[in-house]
């Protein structure tokens, strides 16, 4: 499991021109799921995107809260692309999780991390369509994070 986290002053996510989520100052988080996750990377991804320091404190010294510690908003965003592979100039996804199998599991990730932050605090994208994604990244500061590597 990967998450693209920008820090972020605005996002918003819109298809076909309207308006579905968004939010001000927080996270904006590009999700990609691979065939093999689990819940284990699901947890793993949670603590990191909650737990992170990458907000300053009040006396702005950096690097010193996460978005917990402020009470920010995150806005979630699937995106299978993140586990895309380059065949020559053509994209290849197959390692990324198959629709069936990725949606049940990226709303699952949603309602762990509400379980785990505040639920009114966690917006979405919508599942599978075409969206327009609008980020104000503040810094810019964006971390890639993905879950551990499973050993056999």
């Amino acid at each position: 499991m990967k998450a693209v986290i920008q820090r972020v002053t605005k996002a918003s996510v819109s298809v076909n021109g309207e308006t579905v989520s968004c939010i001000g100052r927080g996270l904006c988080v590009l999700i990609g799921l691979k065939k093999d996750d689990n819940v284990v990377d699901m947890e793993y991804i949670i603590r990191k995107i909650l737990n992170t320091k990458i907000f300053e404190d009040e006396k702005g010294k950096r690097w010193s809260t996460s978005v917990m510690d402020n009470n920010y908003e995150i806005l979630c965003v699937s995106q299978f692309t993140l586990y895309h592979q380059m065949k020559g100039n053509k994209l290849d996804f197959h390692r990324a999780m198959p629709a069936a199998d990725s949606e049940p599991f990226y709303n699952n990730f949603l309602l762990e991390l509400g379980k785990k932050y505040k639920p009114e605090l966690i917006k979405d994208g919508k599942f599978g369509a075409m969206m327009q994604v609008l980020i104000e990244n503040d810094g810019p500061v964006t971390l890639e994070i993905e879950s551990p590597i499973k050993t056999s």
